[in-house]
């Protein structure tokens, strides 16, 4: 059996970096692992093939935009069905299926509320043009 990685990023040059050598390094030329690493900016829609964003609210930074990560992603999964998504937070640890469950239903009940606020005011308030 092998491991495979297939890292998400905007520097796949950086891949597989320290992990090439020693053991790890052998182990990669042996076939016993592989590391795919996978150019996020491939999945831009625009002309300048932009992948970051202000944060929504302000502040301070940059956040990678959803559209082109969603993209990124949903390339992955079909490519390699059934492997493993290991997510990171931006601190270096491991998203939880529970904070993710957590996010989709505060999601979906502001999707109903949305829906039901936008067929209300549908009817009473014009179009913009």
């Amino acid at each position: 059996m092998t491991f495979a990685a297939i890292p998400l990023t905007l520097y796949p040059d950086i891949f597989p970096g320290p992990l090439g050598h020693s053991m790890a390094g052998r182990a990669l030329e042996n076939g016993t692992w592989s590391c795919a690493p996978v150019q996020i900016r491939a999945f831009a829609t625009d002309k300048h093939r932009t992948v970051d964003d202000t944060p929504a609210g302000g502040g301070a930074g940059m956040v990678l935009k959803a559209d082109v990560l969603a993209a990124a992603i949903d390339h992955v999964v079909a490519a390699h069905p059934g492997l493993p998504i290991l997510a990171m937070t931006r601190a270096g640890r491991r998203s939880r299926r529970r904070a993710s469950a957590s996010f989709r239903r505060v999601r979906a009940r502001s999707s109903s509320a949305a829906g039901s606020r936008d067929s209300t005011s549908a009817s009473s308030t014009p179009a913009p043009s």
